[in-house]
């Protein structure tokens, strides 16, 4: 079983300096869990703290039914895939992936089964032979994939595996750690701050912010309901639009926009909020508009464009069929779908939905 659990876990450096604050977490059999966040936020702190690299100030880690905190890396049954490959240069491929299993003092023949296995696998059998300074940052990568496969590990680490990659390979790549996930059926853990990794990789997502776990869930509950102003900001390119607005006879006022109260939003208690809408919910309708924009940039994007305009003094943008004709300076009557409007206490920051 390769089940991680997180209990209360807090992390303390010096200077009293607290990294990670009371997260409980878990992380089910088999499941790809992405650990997201902005840069400093601790998601690769925790990673290294459920790897044995970092220890617990308090709390515990489970991994297989059994407490972890005082086992060292080597036998807590994971592999880490880190973001420089850490890869030795003196060594061949075939050498780097079946290092790990040597020093385990597995029989040869069985170390020759899994580094041709994981080479297959990976399909970089015709690059056995050569070094790591004669790979590309993609072979690289894969190598750095295969030493972490041949161990046969209950949980893989990943720690922003895909960084140093060029934007076209990340997305080959990110393809690639899916397929491998859905073929070996191991637990995975993947940190990373780009948020488009994380909703097309993670079978559900954790966002942290200052060590603090801020919500867990499906990338789409995270997209479409997000718990706070800091997930709904975060999750999402472009990003959630907001606006400060008011709540009057069961409206939603905003910039003269007046629209109803969004199905579920619990507003008996609050005069002012926060308007959320995402840009794919502005629609072009010339028939019966909430307002008219007025469009300053456009951006064509291929497949869509997104067109930025003014609302309650602020910028935001709206995403819109590529077919649309507007150019600068040019009006729309937009609709808003009111259904997925979120709204938020502008005091607390929290969702008005829970």
């Amino acid at each position: 079983m390769g089940e991680v659990i997180l209990k209360d876990v807090n992390k303390i450096y010096e200077g009293n300096v607290h990294a990670i604050k009371d997260i409980s977490l878990e992380v089910a059999d088999r499941e790809f869990l992405v650990l997201v966040g902005p840069s400093g936020c601790g998601k690769s702190t925790l990673l290294r703290m459920i790897a044995g690299l970092e220890d617990v100030t308090s709390g515990e880690i489970w991994i297989d039914r059994r407490v972890v905190n005082q086992l060292p890396p080597r036998d807590r049954d994971i592999s880490m895939v880190f973001q420089n490959y850490a890869l030795y240069p003196h060594m061949t491929v075939y050498e780097n992936m079946a290092f790990g299993l040597r020093i385990r003092h597995f029989p040869k023949d069985e170390i020759d089964r899994r580094v041709q296995e994981a080479s297959r696998i990976l399909g970089i059998e015709d690059l056995l032979s050569r070094k790591p300074r004669a790979l590309s940052g993609g072979q690289r990568q894969r190598v750095a994939l295969g030493r972490a496969i041949v161990r046969k590990p209950k949980v893989f680490l990943f720690d922003e595996p895909l960084s140093n990659l060029d934007a076209k390979l990340r997305v080959h790549m990110r393809t690639e750690i899916k397929k491998l996930h859905q073929r070996l059926k191991t637990t995975m853990i993947y940190v990373t701050h780009d948020q488009v990794e994380a909703m097309t990789m993670g079978d559900r997502i954790a966002v942290i912010r200052d060590g603090v776990l801020q919500q867990h869930d499906t990338p789409m509950t995270l997209y479409n309901n997000p718990v706070n102003l800091f997930v709904a900001g975060f999750i999402g390119s472009p990003a959630m639009n907001f606006l400060e607005g008011k709540i009057e006879d069961k409206k939603v006022l905003f910039d003269g926009i007046r629209i109803d109260v969004p199905p579920g939003a619990r507003t008996d208690r609050i005069s002012n909020v926060i308007v959320g809408i995402r840009p794919e919910y502005f629609i072009l309708d010339p028939v019966s508009p909430h307002f008219t924009a007025q469009i300053e940039v456009v951006e064509p994007m291929g497949n869509e464009i997104f067109v930025y305009f003014q609302l309650s003094k602020k910028s935001v943008v709206a995403r819109l069929p590529a077919d649309t004709e507007v150019r600068p300076g040019d009006t729309l009557p937009l609709r808003i779908n009111v259904d997925m409007v979120r709204l938020f206490d502008p005091e607390s920051g929290m969702s008005l939905f829970y």
